[in-house]
């Protein structure tokens, strides 16, 4: 199991959300290269980088913070505000070794079809879930379409990762919900990498053992603890390494 520690972009500072409200911020760091830096000495090989002013206004906003980050050398998941295939092969020029795609995967099955074809298992879909159900637009927008109907039908289509984020437990370290991720791992054949809620490293004990027995659970992303320090990724990276 891999456990990507996450960057969050707003006005090319680090920061944190709570349940994605932009009125919930937290910044951590002027300089998200720099956290990057100290993520890959503490031993990750992948990061997991969001693009909130992208997500919010439909189109990236943050490309010269990701280009410093994409320099370190650490294996890029990019997200937020890549709806249009000149953004995605944007944001893989740039060194993005995985994308995730989100608002556009709920409006448009074509347009997923189209970029798997073209790069394959470099996009991912991002399926963000309030009360099971998907919202889109940085979270702004909560449709009628279940989180598991649109994760049958990105499986269908030859998706091969797809992003969990349970919105009601992100940013708040009340710990993952786990019954959810379950439910998604038994819908779909894709790999899954969960996020939203992780406080404590028994939190990520726990989905190293749930990845034990469902190994299509490819990791999770870990945000907020590691800010307020109440992890430390090297500990969830040997974590994580037990899973097998």
């Amino acid at each position: 199991m891999i456990v990507y520690p996450a960057i969050d972009l707003r006005g090319g500072r680090c920061v944190r959300l709570e349940q994605g409200r932009a009125d919930r911020q937290t910044v951590y760091g002027a300089d998200p290269a720099a956290v990057a830096a100290q993520f890959k000495a503490a031993g990750a090989a992948w990061i997991h980088v969001v693009d909130l002013d992208g997500a919010f206004a439909g189109e990236p906003q943050n490309l010269a913070a990701v280009a410093a980050i994409a320099t370190l050398g650490l294996k890029l998941q990019l997200g937020g505000g890549l709806r249009t295939r000149a953004a995605v092969d944007r944001a893989l020029g740039l060194g993005a070794s995985r994308v995730v795609i989100g608002t556009r995967a709920a409006e448009s099955e074509a347009f997923v079809a189209e970029l798997v074809q073209a790069h394959g298992e470099k996009i991912a879909v991002g399926i963000d879930a309030k009360d099971g159900r998907v919202a889109v637009k940085g979270w702004t927008d909560t449709t009628a379409t279940a989180a598991a109907v649109l994760a049958a039908r990105m499986d269908a289509l030859g998706v091969r990762t797809l992003i969990h984020t349970d919105i009601g437990t992100d940013g708040m370290l009340t710990g993952p919900n786990f019954a959810a991720q379950e439910a998604l791992l038994d819908a779909v054949g894709c790999r899954i990498i969960a996020s939203g809620g992780v406080s404590r490293r028994e939190d990520v004990a726990r989905l190293a053992d749930l990845a034990k027995r469902h190994p299509r659970l490819d990791g999770v992303i870990v945000g907020k603890a590691l800010y307020e320090r109440r992890v430390e990724l090297s500990d969830l990276l040997e974590i994580a390494r037990g899973s097998g």
